[in-house]
């Protein structure tokens, strides 16, 4: 299955370390940037289930950065951290979009508790499905619906159909699509992946919405038809 992906946002690398340390502990996999400008490369290229970010922080600093990113994505959960404890400093982190806030030092464990809280949150807010005219993906039952048909695929051509899915158009390398699916530290190899895109082509090879292709020398997309 698919690793929730954290974007730590900290200018005191022995705090971004630390909290990247406690939350891979927990299951997540984490980014790391100093400021909001870093921040915004990271999520230009990534998908990103949370964020958490400090507020005083050089370059752009957390208030400037939530209130960006509320003008992109209303929906992507914020957890500020940040020394700043008074009542107005708190105020602006949620007027601008923040969905929680704690004041340093953290305790980890409750750090761990909020996040796991806003990220289901999250998903009872956004069901994890993806529709494509009349094809629909529904990651928690793992089926594909079309032409008013509904079959279930096994986990792995599954999450490979999502994961492109995901980002019509993005084309990605075997080896990221490995990583992402079958984990960095799994013993198959690249070529799992042709295997699993062929099986994935001939089931949806009368389907009209979308096609599986082929990037020669890189990968595979997928293309909204």
């Amino acid at each position: 299955m698919f690793i929730l992906k954290i974007l730590i946002i900290e200018d005191d690398p022995s705090i971004l370390q630390l909290y990247s340390i406690i939350l891979r502990k927990a299951g997540y996999e984490t980014l790391q940037a100093q400021n909001g400008l870093d921040a915004w490369d990271i999520i230009e290229k990534e998908h990103i289930d949370l964020i958490i970010t400090d507020v005083m922080m050089p370059e752009m600093n957390g208030y400037e950065f939530v209130r960006l990113l509320r003008e992109t994505n209303p929906v992507i959960p914020v957890l500020i951290i940040t020394a700043k404890d008074d009542f107005v400093s708190k105020n602006i982190g949620f007027s601008l979009g923040a969905d929680d806030y704690m004041v340093k030092p953290v305790d980890s464990d409750e750090m761990v508790l909020r996040v796991k809280a806003l990220l289901r949150r999250s998903n009872i807010m956004s069901p994890r499905k993806i529709e494509v005219y009349d094809t629909v993906l529904d990651y928690d039952a793992l089926t594909v619906t079309s032409n008013q048909q509904t079959s279930m695929l096994p986990q792995k051509e599954f999450y490979l159909l999502y994961k492109l899915m995901s980002y019509p158009n993005k084309i990605f390398t075997r080896i990221q699509l490995m990583d992402e699916i079958w984990g960095r530290s799994s013993s198959s190899e690249a070529q799992t992946i042709d295997v699993h895109i062929n099986r994935l082509r001939k089931r949806f090879q009368e389907n009209q919405d979308f096609e599986i292709v082929t990037v020669r020398g890189l990968g595979y997309k997928v293309v909204i038809k």
